[in-house]
């Protein structure tokens, strides 16, 4: 078994030992090498060691995990986000398409985090940028969202989607460029998140950004023509609530 080393972050004490217990008692193959309550104590000891899982709290008494990041550019840690069981935190992370383990875990929480960790490419800067703005302005739209396509992670700004169409357990972008990108997720996934920020699933497989409609046609069954020329249907129980939405912008 290869060991792992690992450093926790957290500015709780009781957390810190509970996750040590836990790793301790459940995963052998990662040996703690050091814990922090602050950023400070994080960095001073992150000159010294770096281990090969970071578990880094968000909020912390003297700034945030974030700041952490910022010393240590070059990190070359494998990191698995902790966050308390915080709506807007859970969006936040789901915005930025990064893996976090949420408090209270479950030992099944804390192994699969651990098993991402260990495949897990580094988030980027955007990424972590995302991150960031959504969890320290909350109540703000946000401005950018990650996409994973296949090959890499693309970070696209949200007014620049006009049309999200599903395609199985996979969601296609239109884009206001004309780039189409396919992203593993469902478009339940994205509806989900969307929908608070003037996009509305207007049928099974389509969701729209109601800035890009260019007209509702009632015809025909009723569909909607979008500013990049393509027309998308709308199903019977969603015509009133697109009506309504239109006529709220």
């Amino acid at each position: 078994m290869n060991k792992l080393t690992a450093i926790l972050i957290d500015d709780i004490s009781s957390a810190i030992e509970m996750l040590q217990n836990d790793l301790e008692r459940k995963h052998p193959e990662i040996e703690i090498i050091g814990t922090a309550k602050s950023v400070v104590e994080a960095s001073k000891l992150l000159r010294k060691k770096q281990p090969d899982i970071l578990f880094l709290d968000i909020m912390l008494g003297d700034g945030t995990g974030f700041d952490i990041l910022e010393i240590h550019p070059n990190l070359s840690s494998k990191v698995i986000f902790v966050t308390a069981s915080d709506e807007y935190a859970i969006k936040a992370f789901k915005f930025a398409a990064i893996d976090y383990v949420l408090k209270p875990y479950s030992t099944d929480d804390l192994t699969n985090s651990i098993e991402k960790a260990k495949l897990q490419i580094i988030p980027n800067k955007e990424q972590l940028t995302v991150l960031q703005e959504s969890i320290t302005h909350p109540n703000q739209r946000p401005k950018k969202i990650s996409l994973h396509s296949s090959d890499k992670i693309i970070v696209v700004n949200l007014n620049d989607i006009i049309h999200c169409k599903s395609d199985n357990n996979y969601t296609e972008f239109y884009m206001a460029d004309h780039q189409k990108i396919l992203v593993g997720k469902t478009l339940k996934y994205f509806s989900d998140i969307l929908k608070e920020y003037d996009f509305i699933r207007v049928h099974q497989s389509h969701l729209i950004n109601l800035q890009y409609v260019k007209e509702f046609i009632k015809s025909d069954g009723g569909y909607i023509l979008l500013q990049n020329n393509k027309t998308v249907p709308v199903s019977v129980r969603k015509r009133t609530e697109v009506i309504e939405a239109l006529q709220k912008l």
